[in-house]
């Protein structure tokens, strides 16, 4: 009898259990169960607006598909991980053992991301990166169960280089915030700008979250470069951008970055943003129908314009329904799970993308230029590009 039960499929369990009464009750409990969704996103502080696109993104992805997963209801935990990576740890770990959740989406803060990455390895719970860019998660840190839906810190700014040597910029400046994601930018910046024949004159940089710039910009002012390049986003960087404005640099040395410099801040911002190039793996301008249609769904449900940390939210809730579809909602069955993930091909509003062997999206990455509080797109800065990848060995 009990060797029988053990070999029983699940299809043949199902009928045993209608058939005796016995089972019934708990596997009807198990396939009805809400899929348990946390959401440890900053609501607080200079990237609350971001975890706000992020969840709003996500949020409609789930409701266009009828609000399932795999024919699933879906029950929301939110937590505000502050952009504090003290708490990332503390934080994560009460979404995954207090509630239980089924699949951590977190977050935008790269020193974050780092707390939420021990918790996905310690507890093998589905983790889903829809911003944060930090190398580690998807290089010596990697997983079977992390996926990220947003690019790397390195990423745009290794399409960033060329473009500005192409524009004769021949010596250039660094300045960001003095933390992962800002140090992993610079290695994109770096390693394209150098290739391309460039030379960085002066790195500068102050502690997150730190917006007292000017000290900073007499500096640049006094060395006098052909372009500056930058990572900066978030409240900080319209802050930026108009203290580069006020200090007299907006007309005499041209500003680049990697795109979140413009992302979501350009009302903020004003004028002081315009003829800023930035390199980034989407724009408000892309003139698909795909990018359209997201744009004024977008519009309507939440009367503000989306910008890529939606996309990116949204493009994480595609990807968790292409996993849980093809599962039938059993997120259990992690290896087929992980397998449809890792073959999904996302229909973007960013233009379609894959996932690369180490969880990380290959994808286009485009120039742009903001003009009337817009980022135009100019052309495509690198086709299809992926992040190395460097030191991922998963684990199995």
């Amino acid at each position: 009898m009990t060797t029988r039960r053990l070999v029983l499929s699940r299809s043949a369990a199902l009928v045993g259990a209608a058939s005796t009464g016995l089972l019934l009750p708990e596997i009807v409990r198990a396939q009805s169960a809400k899929v348990r969704v946390g959401l440890m996103l900053p609501y607080t502080g200079t990237f609350a607006q971001l975890g706000v696109a992020i969840e709003n993104g996500f949020r409609m992805a789930l409701e266009e598909s009828g609000g399932k997963l795999g024919g699933r209801e879906v029950e929301f935990f939110k937590v505000d991980d502050e952009s504090n990576p003290a708490k990332g740890v503390e934080n994560a770990s009460t979404l995954v053992q207090r509630d239980k959740v089924d699949v951590l989406v977190g977050t935008v803060h790269s020193g974050v991301q780092m707390g939420i990455q021990k918790v996905a390895r310690d507890s093998g719970v589905l983790s889903l990166i829809p911003n944060a860019g930090a190398h580690a998660a998807t290089r010596g840190l990697c997983a079977p169960n992390v996926f990220r839906t947003s690019f790397t810190n390195a990423q745009p700014t290794l399409a960033l280089g060329k473009a500005m040597v192409d524009k004769g910029h021949k010596k250039a400046v660094w300045i960001t915030w003095k933390y992962a994601a800002g140090d992993e930018a610079f290695e994109g910046f770096r390693d394209s700008y150098t290739k391309a024949g460039g030379t960085i004159v002066k790195e500068l940089s102050l502690p997150f979250p730190n917006v007292e710039f000017q000290a900073l910009l007499t500096e640049i002012a006094a060395i006098k470069p052909d372009a500056v390049a930058c990572f900066f986003a978030g409240g900080g960087a319209a802050k930026f951008i108009r203290d580069y404005a006020a200090a007299g640099l907006k007309d005499k040395i041209p500003l680049y970055g990697s795109g979140f410099l413009t992302e979501g801040v350009l009302d903020a911002a004003g004028p002081a943003a315009d003829g800023i190039v930035t390199t980034m793996h989407y724009s408000d301008s892309l003139d698909t129908p795909r990018n359209k249609a997201f744009r004024l769904a977008y519009a309507k449900a939440y009367k503000s314009q989306p910008d890529v940390y939606a996309v990116q939210g949204y493009d994480t809730g595609l990807l968790l329904i292409q996993g849980a579809n093809a599962v039938k909602g059993d997120l259990s069955n992690k290896k087929a799970l992980y397998a449809a993930m890792e073959g999904a091909v996302i229909d973007s509003p960013r233009g379609k993308w894959t996932m690369s062997p180490q969880h990380n999206p290959v994808q286009d990455i485009y120039l742009r230029v903001v003009k009337d509080k817009e980022n135009k797109v100019l052309g495509v800065a690198a086709k299809a590009l992926a992040d190395p990848g460097t030191g991922c060995k998963m684990a199995t």
